[in-house]
């Protein structure tokens, strides 16, 4: 039987000229080429989706800064007061007359509708008395025609007194019966003006001043003294027209002691601000309440009022980018970039000044590093 292949006793230096002629590749090595052909496309498939779930999985390496702007706020401006009680008052007279008794000395403390001080007025007390008795006259005339007038009601139904005499005395008893209602008034104006001649305490509190002394004629409407309660304490300060702006009310502010500028400043609350005039150079009046039992009236102080101006959004230069829908940055939420929309106003330095609604002072944005960033990538901040 004739073999069918070289045997393997052939060795493998033999010259192929010399070996057995074949008529094509083995099985073999068919299978070896075509493992060598198909293994660098597999090399190379599996290569390109290696790199794809690394590029998605791998942060950006970035550079930020922080958004700045918002607000300025300037060093205080102070503004001397002198702290005065809440509840205060000077007392006056509603008639004029000789101050003949002074019950209170400087510093006491009264109690609300106690006497504080009398004037003497020689005509008060015969006003009064007049008053009085010209209404007891006229009460008695009034109640004479009224009985007259029912006498004579009886008589006209009798027809011994005609119509127009029954009117007439009808008309007299109106007449005094409005005159009695004249003549009450009048004494009670009287009488009211005697016990205004009663200088009374209108609250609970203490003597600061006493501006007339005793036997010292006093005219109406004249301060006689000047009575504080304990219960509040407020200065007022005047300030130009300009800082009204810069405070609202209920806004605290701090105020401190001139006497002892070691102590700490205490919190005031403001309470009243007075509308700018018209008049140039004016001052006006602001005026803060203090917290209880911290300083006392007359205590010199100063009112702090920090004026606070906007300004506008500045962002670095770089971190401007054009688009083609507009301008924009990166801004950094959750270590990711989310692109804001912006406007820019103006250049300074190496800072632009934006206008956006969405960003705040304090936030970051992206300023190197953009040149691979989409929206919505993640971030390693550097």
């Amino acid at each position: 039987m004739t073999p069918l292949s070289t045997p393997l006793s052939t060795p493998l230096s033999t010259p192929l000229s010399q070996r057995p002629a074949s008529h094509g590749p083995g099985p073999g090595l068919k299978a070896v080429v075509l493992a060598l052909a198909v293994f660098p496309f597999l090399l190379a498939g599996c290569k390109a989706s290696d790199v794809s779930t690394e590029s998605q999985q791998s942060a950006v390496s970035v550079r930020v800064a922080e958004v700045t702007g918002g607000e300025n706020r300037d060093l205080p401006l102070r503004f001397s007061g002198i702290v005065r009680a809440t509840q205060r008052a000077t007392l006056t007279f509603q008639v004029s007359g000789t101050l003949r008794e002074r019950a209170v000395e400087l510093g006491q403390k009264v109690r609300v509708g106690e006497v504080l001080a009398q004037v003497y007025n020689p005509a008060l007390e015969p006003a009064r008395d007049s008053a009085l008795a010209r209404l007891e006259e006229l009460r008695t005339q009034y109640r004479q025609a009224e009985r007259e007038w029912e006498r004579s009601s009886r008589l006209h139904e009798r027809g011994v007194v005609s119509e127009q005499g029954l009117e007439q005395l009808a008309a007299r008893r109106d007449a005094l019966e409005a005159s009695v209602a004249t003549a009450q008034a009048a004494l009670a104006e009287a009488t009211r003006l005697l016990e205004e001649s009663t200088l009374r305490a209108p609250f609970s509190g203490r003597v600061e001043a006493l501006l007339v002394e005793r036997d010292e004629f006093v005219a109406a409407g004249q301060p006689v003294m000047r009575l504080s309660s304990p219960e509040g304490r407020e200065v007022e300060v005047r300030v130009p027209a300009y800082l009204l702006d810069h405070v609202k009310l209920e806004q605290t502010l701090p105020v401190w002691s001139v006497q002892d500028r070691s102590q700490p400043p205490q919190t005031g609350s403001v309470v009243e601000i007075a509308q700018a005039g018209a008049v140039r150079g004016e001052l006006h009046p602001v005026l803060v309440s203090l917290p209880v039992n911290t300083l006392e009236p007359g205590e010199p102080v100063e009112v702090g009022i920090t004026p606070v101006r906007p300004s506008g959004l500045t962002v670095p230069l770089l971190s401007v980018v054009r688009h083609a829908d507009g301008v924009s940055v990166y801004r950094v939420r959750d270590n990711q970039a989310r692109r804001v929309s912006v406007e820019v106003d103006r250049v300074v330095g190496e800072r632009v000044v934006i206008r956006s609604g969405e960003l705040n002072p304090g936030d970051q944005v992206v300023y190197a590093g953009m040149t691979r960033l989409a929206d919505g990538d993640a971030l390693e901040v550097r």
